[in-house]
């Protein structure tokens, strides 16, 4: 049973009479009963009341059987902050209910109304609302809270007050340990957004609902810190404020005890004002969706293609494929990768390259196998210039493999070959023989302005001309992944070495370059 014992009377008095909220209360004096805290405020306030009324004996139970809890450990010497931001339920500004005692009119000395106005049916109801109206697919949630980061401070000197005055009566302190705001708080809020949105509450869900709150007087009572640890807060340019919950936890666990007592009343005095809830968020986990996709054309680059701010041509895979499928998710933003990439003049053919894309934010994430198929055929009808296949959702790990495969894996190639002085069939043949060619590949100078200066050694496994007639031929590849096959071609400049130009003993140049496979069995073949 949950109960508060003799030595809780001073705590229970001494926080009452400075302002403090009755779950807060429950808090300093360990009462870790989950129950305990969902009961309202007014029948804490009443029940605290007649403790301290009762006669002194023996322990008097307000309640309930008591689950395992997360403690925050305060440091009873030098001071380690409670940290009693992040992760909890949501709240908005909206009053709480009628109180039976001035105290409960009053916002809490301590949590600056969370524990209070923030733990309301109303408040819950406008959470939910938000969340519903936001239009996302979710079978479970995991709640988060940001607290304005003076309630590390107001707990600290909370903390302080009550050692202070247990010392002042001889009496022992066995405990050093509170529960923490956040946890308290999501004792009260899960259960009744588990009821209103019909899910569980799951620390492991991807869909996040999150409330952040804010207090007009966060600098102001912070600002002592500055002073006295001015080492602790430094500008940033993404914040508003030097004031950040893990800078005033650091200070907090700098200053001395005596200095701390200083410059901030210990217990806190009331506020004058409550919490504002500024904005209500929510925010799905990812979803992967993998397949690999054919380029037709010889104009058409992987992605979007600008130089300087202007676009050089009006699409490019990439977005052929991602505007569906950022329709269909109704997703923020995506992220496009692929198993290497080809120029924007070079067509990939055979099974395709592997690509996967991570939506941010989808609010759709339940797609049945047919309704991928759908989605594949509507990518495939926009465009003549690519196709897709085996579309499907894969998990973020399982991307691992189509990278891993971008330099482990081979490549076979197409390549229709020029050369300056007219050849015959016997001059190329004996390119049929090489096998495991080694190159040294000199970062090339079309790319060298977005590759490090690099000498890359790289195979041509194997080989095999096709005469077409005294200039042309067509040169089948199949080399490791990320070999230059342009440089290989022409050379570069001598950055290649050997080149075919070099093979052959005269001036070479490529026309044209297909990708005729990417062998990476990655993602899964799926039946047609």
């Amino acid at each position: 049973m949950s109960s508060l014992t003799e030595k809780d009377r001073p705590i229970v008095q001494l926080l009452l009479n400075t302002g403090t909220c009755p779950r807060c209360i429950l808090r300093f004096c360990c009462v870790g009963s989950q129950m305990l805290y969902r009961h309202p405020h007014e029948d804490l306030l009443k029940a605290l009341q007649d403790f301290l009324s009762q006669e002194k004996e023996g322990p008097a139970c307000l309640d309930v059987v008591e689950p395992p809890c997360k403690r925050i450990r305060l440091e009873l010497g030098s001071g380690g902050a409670a940290e009693t931001h992040n992760g909890a339920a949501p709240p908005l500004p909206d009053g709480g209910g009628a109180a039976t005692d001035c105290s409960a009119l009053n916002v809490c000395n301590v949590c600056l109304g969370i524990l209070q106005d923030f733990c309301e049916a109303d408040f819950v109801k406008k959470v939910c609302q938000k969340v519903n109206s936001a239009d996302y697919q979710f079978t479970s949630f995991v709640f988060s809270v940001s607290l304005p980061p003076q309630l590390s401070v107001r707990e600290r000197a909370a903390w302080l007050g009550v050692k202070q005055q247990m010392r002042n009566l001889g009496l022992p302190l066995a405990k050093d340990d509170i529960i923490q705001l956040k946890e308290a708080y999501k004792w009260i809020i899960h259960p009744q957004l588990s009821e209103e949105l019909g899910v569980p509450a799951d620390g492991k869900s991807l869909f996040e609902v999150s409330v952040v709150f804010a207090h007009r007087e966060t600098d102001e009572e912070c600002h002592f810190l500055a002073t006295a640890c001015p080492d602790c807060f430094k500008p940033a340019k993404n914040k508003q404020s030097v004031f950040t919950r893990m800078a005033v936890i650091k200070a907090l666990e700098k200053i001395k005890e005596e200095d701390f007592l200083k410059h901030f009343p210990c217990p806190p005095s009331s506020p004058k004002n409550l919490c504002a809830a500024l904005e209500i968020q929510c925010n799905n986990g990812a979803v992967f969706v993998a397949g690999r996709y054919n380029k037709y054309s010889r104009n058409l680059p992987q992605t979007p293609w600008i130089i300087d701010g202007e676009r050089k041509l009006e699409s490019s895979v990439e977005e052929l494929i991602s505007e569906h499928l950022m329709a269909e998710f109704k997703a923020d933003s995506f992220n496009f990768s692929s198993s290497g990439r080809e120029d924007v003049d070079v067509r990939t053919l055979g099974n395709g390259r592997p690509f996967a894309i991570e939506l941010v934010n989808p609010r759709r994430i339940h797609f049945t196998a047919e309704e991928m198929k759908r989605l594949q055929q509507a990518i495939n009808d926009s465009s003549d210039k690519i196709q897709v296949r085996d579309l499907q959702l894969v998990t973020r790990s399982a991307i691992g493999r189509m990278k891993e495969g971008e330099e482990e894996k081979t490549k076979t190639y197409s390549a229709l070959i020029w050369t300056d002085k007219a050849i015959q069939r016997e001059d190329i043949a004996f390119l049929d023989d090489i096998k495991e060619l080694k190159l040294d590949q000199k970062t090339p100078l079309r790319v060298l302005h977005r590759r490090p200066l690099a000498v890359r050694c790289r195979l041509i496994h194997t080989m095999k001309s096709e005469y077409i007639d005294e200039h042309h031929f067509r040169l089948h590849l199949k080399t490791q992944a990320g070999t230059y096959i342009k440089e290989f071609v022409h050379g570069d400049f001598g950055r290649t070495k050997p080149n075919i130009g070099s093979l052959l003993n005269r001036t070479a140049d490529i026309l044209e370059l297909d990708v005729e496979s990417v062998d990476v069995d990655w993602p899964p073949t799926l039946a047609e």
